[in-house]
Formats: structure tokens, sequence, C-alpha cells
């Protein structure tokens, strides 16, 4: 049985803080870090940088000024088996003679899932697998969900008053939350690999939709509007990093104007865009995450399907009221209290008088 030790497991959360600064840039491949430890010594590291670039374990090997034959690698995640965009990092880790890997968990990809293992120990290399595996699966959440569903990692954020409001009954909503909270959801948006709003928000709001972070890359912007009725000056069309859902009823003028342009525009032959059928082609486009930004009938839509992984809430200390002002979730609802969505794992974040509640759904 695999053996991992004190010193194991703490170079083994050295990998998952390396990982880390792959964040935002690692889609559609997992964030992996990699260790080189020699005579007890670390004498390498690496992480995966995006895509194209080289593997955790090709950096942290190619990185060492000392021969690494004989010594230990620690990674997060099992070394990948095949030719992609990049050789398989199997290959290298038997040709420069590791003598032994240490790695936290199995890659769920079924191209990889335990062949990694397998040819490394057939190469003679020993192989313990173990460690911090709760912080490993978390790093790489959207990744596991990603393979485990046939589907990305969905996520639902919003902003309210204490009353469950998201904007008054003229629909202003700017700004419900304060800076420090609006400066945090645009790191939110970096660490996901796309963001959706409906089409009442894109009216409403003109939102920019990008992370707006040195950190991180905007995320790819998808847009649900039925009837395509979004103006070509939004500024979520500043360039073609956008993927357009429309209905049976959409403008087919525009529908060519914006496929003339280059964007990616999925029609659907219901009226209303199906869910469902739409994060079926995410998948399929290797999309991993979506961030889920609204307004309230689409993030009602979301909870009426139970189509949702995660939560995070901006709540501020402010009573909008009014019958006619805009709840968080619209939707249908449920008829009954116990056949509501529970959240579980909750966390909370203080950004000055707001707070953020952050949790999982136990709904799919």
């Amino acid at each position: 049985m695999s053996k991992i030790t004190s010193t194991d497991f703490k170079l083994l959360l050295e990998t998952l803080e390396l990982a880390k600064r792959g964040q935002g840039f690692a889609n559609p491949n997992p964030m992996v870090g990699a260790v080189v430890v020699k005579q007890g010594k670390i004498i390498s590291t690496g992480y995966f940088h995006g895509i194209g670039k080289p593997h955790a374990e090709i950096e942290a090997l190619k990185n060492s000024r000392q021969n690494v034959a004989g010594a230990t690698l620690y990674v997060n995640m099992e070394p990948h088996c095949f030719y992609g965009r990049t050789p398989p990092c199997t290959t290298a880790i038997i040709r420069s003679k590791i003598k032994r890997v240490v790695c936290i968990t199995a890659d769920p990809n079924p191209r990889v899932t335990r062949r990694g293992f397998k040819e490394l120990r057939a190469a003679g290399i020993k192989v313990d697998i173990g460690g911090p595996i709760a912080e490993a699966n978390n790093l790489n959440e959207a990744y596991f969900k990603y393979f485990a569903k046939n589907r990305p990692f969905i996520a639902l954020k919003w902003a309210q008053s204490l009353d469950g409001k998201i904007a008054t009954r003229t629909h202003d909503s700017k700004w419900i939350s304060n800076d420090q909270s609006r400066q945090y959801a645009h790191v939110l948006r970096g660490q996901y690999q796309a963001i959706l709003v409906g089409s009442n928000t894109l009216r409403q709001d003109n939102p920019h939709l990008g992370a707006r972070h040195k950190k991180f890359p905007d995320p790819v912007r998808i847009i649900l509007d039925s009837q395509l009725s979004l103006s070509l000056q939004a500024r979520v069309l500043r360039d073609k990093n956008v993927i357009i859902a429309a209905g049976s009823s959409a403008d087919k003028n525009k529908a060519r104007l914006l496929l003339k342009k280059g964007f990616t525009l999925w029609s659907f032959s219901s009226k209303h865009i199906p869910l469902k059928q739409l994060f079926k082609k995410l998948y399929q486009a290797k999309i991993l995450s979506v961030l889920v930004e609204g307004g309230g009938e689409v993030l009602g839509s979301f909870v009426d399907q139970k189509l949702f992984d995660k939560i995070h809430v901006f709540v501020a200390p402010k009573i909008i009221g009014g019958r006619a002002a805009i709840g968080s979730i619209g939707g249908t609802g449920v008829a009954e209290v116990k056949l509501a969505p529970q959240i579980k794992n909750i966390s909370f974040k203080n950004f000055r008088d707001n707070f953020l509640i952050e949790g999982y759904a136990e709904t799919i």
C-alpha cells in the first residue's frame, strides 16, 4: 500500500500552491504544480502556465540545474500519457530517470486515468498516491466536475440587499454592493472560464463582463438572447471572445450580421434557450466552468432546473423594499420548502459592511 509521509504531505501542498499560479490560464486543462526533490532538498519547481506551454512536470524537470536522476517528483495530478498539444509527461519522466513519483489524485480524463501511473510503474518508477486530496479536489473542482457530469462546473453569482433584491422598481442596481465586493467579483470572473448573462441584463446594464484584473484573462462571454435583441454596440461585443445563444424567434438579419462579423452564434429550435442543450454544447467546446451572473430570471431558471454547483452571494446592508423591485431569484420556485435546493459547506468573507456567502448545491 502507498505510504505518504508527513514530508510528502507538505511537499504536495507546495505543488498545490504552485498550481494556483496558473489559475485562469490553464483552461481547459487542470491547474498543476510540480516539485523535484533530491537528497532531501527541493532542486526545482514548475507549474502549468497555459495551453501549448510545457506541463508542470516538464517545466520542473527543465528548470533543474542538477541532474534529476534518482530524484522524487511531487505533482498534484497524474502525469498525462498521450500526445496532445505537447508530448506525454510520462515519457519525459521515465527518460529523466526519476526514481519516485508522489501524486495526490488520478486524472479524471478517461484518456489518462490510471494509465499514467501504470506507465511509470512499468518503467520501474515507484508511484505513491494520496495526501491532501480534499484540497486538490477543491483546486480543480471544475475539471473534476467536467468529466464526472459531462458538462461545465456551474456557479451562480449575484449581489443583493438584505431583503433579497438585486434592483429597484426602476431597475437601478448601481451599486448595491460596495467597491471592495465589486473588486473581488472581478477576481471571481477571472477564476471561471466563461461568464453568462441574459439579454435583460445586457439591455439594462450594458456590462463589460471582463475580469479587469492583471492577474487573470477575460472569460468567454456567453449571452442568452432568444430574440437577438442585443445592441451591436454592446460592450460585451468588444472582441470575438463571445458565444451568443439564440432561440427560434431570433432576428434573422441580426443573426447573419453577427456571423458575418465573426461572432459565435448558437441557434436553438425552441423559443426559449434549453439550458441542458446549451451546456452540452459548452462541454463539447471544452468550457470547464461558467459563472452565471443573471439577472433574476436567468438565475431562477438555473435554480428551477437544479443546474448549478456553487453560489457566490454578496449581501449589502441595504433594504430596497417594494413589490415591484427585482428579486434575486426569479423563475417558478418550489411549491414546498422541503423541495428547495439545500446549500452545504457554507463559508463567509467580509468586505467592510458587505459579506459574501459561498456554498455548494446538493442538487446534481
